[in-house]
């Protein structure tokens, strides 16, 4: 099996609602994400390639034109956490490149959220 990944990036603002009014999270703010995109295959294409990177362009168009310097809140029609995001962008790429096993987004260095098919 051939894996490859590319990591993209947005910055964007959001707040989960219905958490406590103490919690960290309930209260606006923002993060630079970092997103890995994974793609797998048994095979490689006649260039040698799972997918070519330069074809994974249009989901880099797409975190730019409507998540990136976006308040998340006003622009996904679900709770923004990075689960949630990971998922969306999942489904989202698995529409376009059959080979996409998972996605994974971090808000920070230290956490990711990953969705991955089962």
């Amino acid at each position: 099996m051939y894996t490859i990944s590319k990591q993209f990036h947005f910055s964007a603002s959001h707040q989960l609602d219905g958490l406590p009014p103490d919690h960290q999270c309930a209260r606006l703010h923002g993060h630079n994400y970092e997103v890995e995109l994974i793609l797998q295959s048994e095979t490689l294409d006649s260039y040698g390639f799972v997918v070519d990177y330069l074809a994974l362009r249009p989901f880099k168009a797409y975190l730019d034109e409507f998540l990136d310097h976006r308040h998340l809140n006003d622009v996904l029609p679900f709770p923004s956490t990075a689960e949630n995001i990971a998922c969306h962008l999942y489904a989202w790429a698995k529409e376009r490149w059959p080979q996409v096993t998972a996605v994974r987004i971090s808000e920070t260095p230290r956490t990711w959220a990953e969705f991955r098919e089962s």
